[in-house]
């Protein structure tokens, strides 16, 4: 009851009421041809349903007059994802064109039942507001239609009061047209199963990009910031000049990295037509390395074979891993020993750190999404992470498998 009171003040009524009227245009041409076969247009449209391209513009018009309120949510507050949801989701309309038979036939069934709705629309909207005008023109004195008997003319003071009740049941009609064509048409221009599969596709490929894309901020921005940490840290316990312009120059070389890594994600975000920048590899690990070693850490690294070789995901993958382990030693543990070991092996690619873990951890809160992320981007590439303490300390250790990848 409340839906329908408020149905007079929704701007979708008006267009729901507009796409009910769009039929009449050929009922409107047949009558003027041939009006002793009202039913003639059902079999006009036939062959139009069998055309791709209609059920395309069908789509269009219902998601534009039955649905707008939902189309302006999508393209107002998630860009680039209305189009799946046009296409894909299962309560949407479909702006596709029409692929497989089932959906030609969807789309005559479509055609049909839109013209049957538009004559019950057209009688609505005809009749029932000259049944108002009528009972003005009664209430006043001079009925419109002179052969309405005086038996069943209704009183003057009657009429009056039956004047609205026309348009009031208009409204009403109208409404529930409305709701009843926006549910067929979910149902009959609704997505097919290889349309919902495609949108599904698409929509697993977004939320993985999105991971990848938090996956690099925390990895590059969360070292750069804990060696600035750090480093700060270190500089304000040490008082010594010397070790303090060490430290603020350690501090000024990690953000500048993390600028460029962050510059390259929001270009990415941005959709910008400009290439991003390279992705770092375990060629330049030296950098890493020596961020560490500015930060305080005893770095003992060992870089065996042909880095520079290594298939592009296996090596940026495994920077990203060498980056995310030297993060949590930094940390957690703070400026302790460590020990990195880089083996490119036959078939893959080993990379193992290690380090000893302090009585009191530097920093006692733990989110272990870095070390859950080191075991996703192994997995990605059919290898594995291990994590956790060995022998007194602490031990990261992935193998990345080569050949699958080149």
């Amino acid at each position: 009851m409340y839906k329908l009171l408020r149905a007079p003040f929704q701007p979708v009524t008006y267009s729901r009421w507009l796409h009910l009227c769009v039929p009449l245009l050929l009922l409107a041409i047949w009558m003027f041809i041939d009006p002793s076969q009202p039913w003639m247009p059902l079999l006009i449209v036939i062959p139009f349903g069998f055309v791709p391209w209609v059920r395309l513009a069908e789509g269009l018009q219902a998601q534009f007059l039955l649905t707008p309120q939902d189309r302006d949510s999508l393209t107002g507050g998630m860009g680039g994802v209305s189009g799946l949801r046009g296409a894909g989701d299962a309560d949407g309309i479909s702006t596709a064109a029409s692929v497989r038979w089932s959906d030609r036939w969807r789309t005559l069934l479509w055609l049909e039942v839109r013209l049957v709705v538009a004559g019950a629309a057209m009688f609505a909207t005809v009749w029932l507001p000259l049944m108002s005008v009528e009972f003005v023109a009664t209430a006043v004195g001079h009925p419109l239609n002179p052969d309405l008997t005086p038996s069943f003319a209704p009183p003057r003071w009657v009429a009056a009061v039956l004047a609205p009740v026309p348009l009031v049941v208009l409204i009403v009609v109208v409404v529930l047209l409305g709701e009843m064509i926006t549910r067929i048409a979910r149902r009959l221009l609704g997505p097919s199963a290889a349309e919902r599969l495609t949108a599904l596709e698409a929509r697993t490929e977004q939320l993985l990009e999105r991971t990848r894309i938090a996956r690099e901020l925390h990895d590059s921005i969360g070292h750069a910031l804990t060696v600035a940490v750090v480093q700060a840290g270190a500089a304000r316990s040490a008082k010594d000049p010397e070790f303090t312009d060490r430290a603020l120059n350690a501090i000024e070389e990690t953000g500048r990295a993390a600028l460029e890594d962050l510059e390259r994600v929001l270009l990415v975000l941005r959709e910008s037509a400009q290439p991003p920048s390279q992705r770092p590899t375990l060629a330049e690990a030296d950098r890493l390395l020596e961020s560490a070693r500015a930060a305080g850490a005893q770095v003992d690294a060992q870089l065996t074979g042909a880095l520079e070789t290594l298939p592009g995901p296996v090596t940026r993958e495994g920077y990203r891993i060498l980056q995310e382990a030297l993060t949590n030693v930094l940390r957690h543990c703070g400026p302790v020993p460590v020990r990195v070991r880089v083996e490119v092996a036959p078939g893959r690619l080993d990379l193992e750190v290690t380090n000893p873990l302090p009585e009191r951890p530097v920093l006692s809160s733990r989110s272990g999404s870095g070390l859950r992320g080191m075991r996703e981007r192994a997995a990605l590439l059919g290898g594995e992470a291990e994590t956790g303490p060995c022998d007194g300390g602490w031990r990261v250790h992935a193998r990345l498998p080569l050949e699958r990848i080149r």
